[in-house]
């Protein structure tokens, strides 16, 4: 069944070449959307452009000003200095996306946040943690397929002469963001550092942390997406991270999933304080995920979670939707697409709840970085 299940993996990745990660393009936006996101006015770009400080831009086969790469904002921002960059002596914001259960929705919110922010203009790196290598499959990759071992975690997390993980960091169609990919190799490790573990060797819990250390000075955020368990990569996870944000779907099932990984992330950090490794998180926030429209006891749920997590419940719920749904079936995210595969209206409704859900999170991070601070009390004020 394994050799049969791979057989059709390969054939369905060579039936969709057009969607795999050496063949895909960057988003492009239109004058307006670019000058929104870059922070000038339109006028501003097309006269940088006529003077010949900026690059003119690409003109369609009718002579029509194209659209906008994701490089060509940057190149924007560089110009303009409107790069939102943290300082240099601002931490690197580490943010796990984190729920010990599967199904949750996390790969799907760790990837769009990831691209919603490089889109941005941040520098971002994500980093696939999780041995079914659900992130990296919306990159395009068939992640047993395309990748070996040696292109993870896997050789920095068990060779301790390996100092860096910038051997594992790959580029992506999306300029700003670096991908660390996942297999199903990743898993041995689970039982390897346990075992080293084990043995004594307790500083490995560290060795996650030790590896964003070596890359962190050229990013501005790294999202962690690890896998639905509490096991030795979790517990890296938990260490490297400085911010946590956990899906939630408001059903009863999965509040009550979400009560026992909170009871256990509470036992878990404090058994890690005893021993002086507690991890310190400058945020803790909660995410609706999965959210249907016309279930009221969905919306029950959400009253109730609202109440319970009070201001660490992030107010824009993650609804479900078929274009999110529609887009993965293509190795896909929303944010990348050329135009809706359902319908405008869905699709528009499906972009306001991730950027919604997304910014409220970019703020967070901002709010981390003393550099921001003022900017930050000015935008409130605007």
């Amino acid at each position: 069944m394994a050799e049969r299940t791979s057989s059709v993996l390969e054939r369905l990745r060579d039936a969709a070449r057009s969607t795999r990660s050496d063949e895909r393009h960057e988003p492009v936006f239109p004058i307006g959307k670019a000058a929104e996101l870059v922070g000038r006015t339109p006028a501003a770009i097309c006269d940088a452009e006529k003077e010949g400080r900026l690059p003119l831009p690409r003109r369609t086969a009718g002579n029509r000003r194209g659209g906008y790469t994701l490089a060509q904002l940057n190149t924007m921002r560089a110009h303009f200095g409107t790069q939102p960059w943290r300082a240099d002596t601002d931490p690197c914001c580490v943010l796990a996306v984190q729920n010990f259960k599967g199904g949750v929705g996390k790969s799907t919110l760790s990837v769009h946040l990831a691209q919603y922010l490089a889109i941005q203009g941040y520098r971002v790196a994500l980093i696939d943690c999780d041995s079914q290598a659900s992130a990296t499959t919306l990159f395009g990759y068939v992640p047993d397929l395309d990748l070996t071992e040696d292109d993870t975690l896997y050789p920095f997390l068990r060779q301790d002469e390996i100092t860096s993980l910038d051997y594992a960091l790959r580029k992506t169609h999306f300029d700003g963001l670096e991908l660390i990919p996942a297999n199903l190799r990743l898993f041995n490790s689970e039982y390897e550092i346990a075992a080293r573990m084990a043995r004594g060797q307790g500083g490995l819990v560290d060795r996650l942390a030790q590896g964003i250390a070596s890359i962190a000075n050229r990013f501005d955020v790294v999202v962690l997406d690890p896998p639905p368990a509490l096991g030795a990569i979790s517990l890296s996870v938990l260490r490297a991270a400085n911010a946590l944000v956990v899906p939630v779907p408001p059903t009863v099932m999965d509040f009550s999933s979400t009560a026992a990984f909170l009871a256990m992330l509470d036992e878990t950090i404090e058994t890690l304080a005893e021993r002086g490794m507690a991890p310190n998180l400058r945020f803790l926030r909660f995410v609706a995920s999965k959210a249907g429209d016309n279930k009221s006891m969905q919306k029950e749920m959400m009253n109730l979670m609202r109440t319970v997590f009070g201001h660490a419940m992030i107010r824009t719920p993650l609804k479900d939707s078929a274009e999110i749904d529609n887009a993965t079936a293509r190795l896909m995210t929303v944010y990348e697409l050329d135009g809706p595969i359902t319908s405008s209206a869905v699709r528009n409704r499906c972009l306001a709840y991730l950027d919604g859900v997304n910014s409220e999170i970019e703020i967070d991070i901002r709010s981390m970085w003393p550099s921001h601070l003022a900017r930050l009390r000015k935008e409130e004020m605007a």
